[in-house]
């Protein structure tokens, strides 16, 4: 089968070397089973799904009771369907499991402070903080909120509230007063653990005002323990300090509470720029699994590897990333600005080693606008593996990876979200990367793009969809008892399918293009039209740093309009324009041609670095915009607010 370009391919000696290629063999021995292939093992773990998830809990040496009875119950409802009923497990258990001296977590902030912790000093000072939430009556159920940087201390406290059947959830400290009311106010949660402020881009942020005024608003609240991140400071009444908290008389290993499979472990929110935000409620079991899934039959991860993902813990990339401590593998974690100096990542990668590097598209997009040559000036001899997610990952940019970065590397993007809080496609140490392609559909997951009549459909654009249960599935929404809201958001366009929103095609090599959310996609002259089939070809203009596209509702049709942020001193004229229009026609369709652009000094974007074309759609149509203080920067919106009435005619 046929595909775009390969840019890299595994030799047969290394696939034989793989965990997943590992894993296919053992299913054919103890299945009786002639899995000749990836494509083959995908095949079967979508068709007998339940043999599927137990092969990887006991091939990923899940740690807990699996029990008796069915693996899945009610298998035919979506949502409904029941994942090990039986079972009984704990997070941290399971993330904890490393030897005493082994590396479990590196920190580095953006002044290149570092500080390391093994398995043994994580469990210790786990178990001193489980002791003291214990003490304050926090137990299974119960919420404990994050309002931190990446630190040590917020994995520590997030490890402390699983291993008591507690649920975890966390916002980054750029996070606005507004946006973690609509967040943290929903879930109540009983101890919030906060720093005192953060550093970003060499800039110094206080944060103690803020936590002064949430926790008024958080009525559930019976400590606020503060992380001095800042230092020696003066702190409001009645909070507790890090220090002080964690009780020195705790044991030295945790106490660890096993739960069901489903019980609630972590709780992620959507974006919130069109509403209160979502709150998803994510399982123990469906996470770990997924995760371990994702990590060792995926990412090729184990004892040795050194993980990195840049992210912040306001992202699900956070949860994703701390879950690699249960495939034994050093965590890194990098706290600060990415691009201050561009090539700052890189050498956290090269200092320690890491074997896993994973970033945004828009970061590599960023290094690859500057001409950074990563492989010129870091020793990269350890990494082996490159990911990407957050926005399809332009074809140009696995070109500069493979010139500026590393020839010998797998670079996969991969996409899920934050509602799986894992991957519908993503890589394989097995596969080639071809350009522009990731690499293959999730094992377990039953993926497939469906046209607008529900039917499937290969080498031709349309909804991304998955037919058939999966344990990472939400278990539901907070405070949304019959699942009226949970099931409206996924399964309202395709009852009993999971529709994710992505726009996306399957490829005939087996790979997937993502080409953007389905619900920005542009509609002139009836004809579907990707935003990323038009960013890929922007992009690449030197000028341009950043770009957004809408539709625009215009005299009974729609127009596509192009919003473009330029590099400095430059400024947009007909000349560029004209240019820009050229390559659009030249390289997708007329339709595709952008009916105006207008070039605006920052696009809107979400706290996780996300442009918002929603709102930007909603502003150019007149519509009121919520919540937009839980952007990152809600002062970019005001110019696209001059531009509306520009428009409007």
């Amino acid at each position: 089968m046929s595909g775009g370009p390969v840019l890299w391919q595994p030799s047969d000696q290394e696939v034989r070397r793989t965990r997943v290629d590992l894993f296919r063999r053992r299913v054919n021995e103890e299945h009786g089973l002639e899995l000749a292939d990836h494509a083959a093992l995908w095949r079967w773990s979508v068709a007998e799904p339940a043999v599927f998830w137990t092969g990887v809990w006991d091939f990923c040496g899940v740690v807990g009771e699996r029990g008796e009875g069915p693996v899945l119950e009610d298998a035919e409802r979506m949502p409904g369907a029941r994942w090990f009923p039986a079972a009984r497990l704990n997070y941290a258990e399971n993330l904890l499991q490393g030897p005493d001296a082994a590396e479990a977590l590196v920190c580095r902030d953006e002044d290149g402070r570092t500080v390391r912790l093994t398995f043994g000093e994580l469990r210790r000072r786990t178990a001193a903080v489980a002791a003291a939430l214990a003490a304050d009556g926090v137990g299974p159920g119960d919420r404990v909120a994050g309002f931190l940087p990446n630190l040590p201390e917020t994995v520590i406290a997030m490890l402390a509230a699983s291993s008591l059947g507690a649920v975890w959830s966390s916002c980054s400290p750029d996070f606005g007063l507004q946006g973690l009311r609509d967040r943290f106010g929903q879930i109540t949660p009983k101890v919030l653990f906060a720093a005192d402020g953060y550093r970003y881009g060499g800039s110094v942020h206080d944060s103690l005002a803020t936590v002064d005024r949430l926790r008024e608003n958080l009525p559930d609240l019976v400590r606020c323990v503060i992380v001095p991140f800042l230092g020696d400071r003066e702190l409001p009444a009645g909070v507790t300090t890090w220090d002080d908290y964690a009780l020195p008389n705790a044991p030295a290993v945790p106490r660890y509470h096993r739960v069901p499979f489903d019980h609630p472990l972590f709780i992620m929110y959507s974006s919130g720029t069109t509403g209160l935000p979502k709150c998803m409620v994510h399982g123990v079991g469906g996470t770990l699994l997924q995760h371990l899934k994702e990590h060792q039959l995926h990412g090729d991860l184990g004892p040795g590897d050194r993980l990195f993902y840049f992210t912040t813990c306001g992202w699900m990339m956070w949860n994703w990333l701390v879950s690699g401590l249960a495939s034994g593998a050093t965590v890194l974690l990098f706290d600060g600005h990415p691009l201050k100096p561009p090539e700052l990542l890189w050498e956290f990668v090269a200092d320690e080693g890491a074997t896993t590097f994973g970033t945004s598209a828009r970061y590599l997009g960023a290094c690859a606008k500057v001409h950074l040559e990563p492989g010129r000036r870091c020793d990269l001899s350890r990494l082996d593996t490159i990911l990407s997610t957050g926005s399809p990952l332009a074809p140009d940019t696995y070109d500069w990876v493979y010139a500026a970065v590393k020839k010998d590397l797998r670079l996969s993007s991969i996409s899920g979200g934050t509602d799986i809080i894992s991957c519908f496609a993503l890589g394989s140490p097995v596969l080639p990367v071809r350009r522009g392609e990731l690499q293959c559909r999730g094992l377990g997951m039953d993926v497939a793009v469906w046209d607008d009549t529900g039917q499937s459909v290969i080498a031709a654009r349309g909804e991304l969809v998955c037919t058939a249960p999966f344990p990472s599935m939400p278990t539901g929404f907070w405070n949304d008892p019959d699942g009226r809201r949970y099931r409206r958001t996924y399964f309202e366009r395709f009852p009993g399918v999971w529709h994710q929103g992505d726009y996306a095609e399957l490829t005939p090599s087996g790979g997937m293009i993502i080409h953007g959310r389905s619900d920005t996609v542009l509609n002139p002259g009836g004809v579907r039209i990707g935003t990323g089939e038009i960013y890929r070809v922007v992009d690449r203009e030197p000028t341009v740093a950043e770009s957004l596209v809408v539709g625009q509702r215009h005299r009974g049709d729609v127009r596509v309009v192009l919003f473009v942020v330029l590099q400095p001193g430059r400024e947009l004229d007909d000349e560029l324009k004209n240019r820009l229009r050229q390559r659009i026609r030249t390289e997708t369709t007329p339709r595709h041609v952008p009916a105006v652009i207008r070039q605006v000094p920052d696009l809107p974007r979400t706290i996780s670095g996300k442009t918002v074309e929603l709102v930007v759609s909603r502003i150019l149509h007149g519509e009121p915009v919520e919540n937009a203080d839980v952007l990152a920067n809600p002062d970019a919106l005001e110019p696209f607010r001059r531009l509306a009435a520009e428009l409007a005619d």
